[in-house]
């Protein structure tokens, strides 16, 4: 009878420790820093690995859902995956909906609890790219084309969306004059075709540009120089 008693203590603890061995090993897997990253409406989901790590053997999987639903979705392209991140640009195309993602990990036949991300709105949290520069010498003056960064939408016709198909932009072309290492802004408006005139012959310049989205109060970063010399 004694022995049976023994059986059964060892059996229950054995029972027990195995349950509080295994939370910890499902809170040590749970990925970390869930969040979206989004530029130019590119939204892709990123997270870092748990605490502890268990080599390349980690692998995770991906839901998403829109603010109100109840039911997650599973991202098919990244079920049983070994990378850190998830493109989830065509989940979220309503840029003005609200999101949250979410990540669980497994690793030797041990689950995480889910990691959710923050709540994510794409029009109020991509970053934009710096306007893309053409630039052509005209006697001597210059005439700067700008052209506000492409989104992974296309309208009807099948044509590229840009930025300026959501927001109301302000464009800003700064140049500088090489030999005096001066900079001035010379243009900041709406208008995407800009003449700079009173240039030194001989001289060489430097032009640049951002874009300004008032309605947020943001700007990109500004544009790599595009330099030409006056002839």
């Amino acid at each position: 009878m004694k022995s049976k008693h023994c059986f059964l203590g060892f059996l229950i603890n054995f029972l027990l420790t195995g349950v509080v061995e295994t939370q910890p090993a499902q809170e040590s897997l749970k990925p970390q820093r869930v969040h979206f990253l989004s530029r130019n409406f590119h939204n892709i989901l990123h997270w870092q690995p748990g605490k502890v790590l268990t080599g390349n053997r980690n692998i995770y999987f991906v839901q998403y859902k829109t603010y109100g639903q109840r039911q997650w979705t599973n991202k098919e392209d990244c079920w049983g995956i070994q990378e850190l991140f998830c493109d989830l640009t065509n989940e979220t195309l309503d840029i003005q909906e609200p999101y949250y993602g979410r990540v669980r990990a497994a690793a030797a036949e041990i689950h995480s609890t889910w990691s959710i991300t923050p709540r994510f709105t794409p029009w109020f949290e991509t970053k934009m790219d710096p306007p893309v520069l053409n630039i052509t010498q005209v006697g001597r003056y210059l005439l700067v084309s700008l052209r506000a960064p492409n989104l992974p939408y296309r309208d009807q016709k099948g044509r590229n969306l840009s930025m300026e198909n959501y927001y109301e932009l302000v464009y800003r072309v700064f140049i500088i004059n090489n030999s005096l290492e001066k900079e001035q802004k010379v243009y900041e408006g709406p208008h995407r075709v800009v003449e700079i005139e009173g240039l030194t012959p001989r001289s060489g310049y430097c032009i640049m540009a951002e874009i300004y989205q008032p309605m947020l109060d943001r700007r990109s970063q500004r544009s790599e120089e595009r330099c030409v010399e006056i002839l």
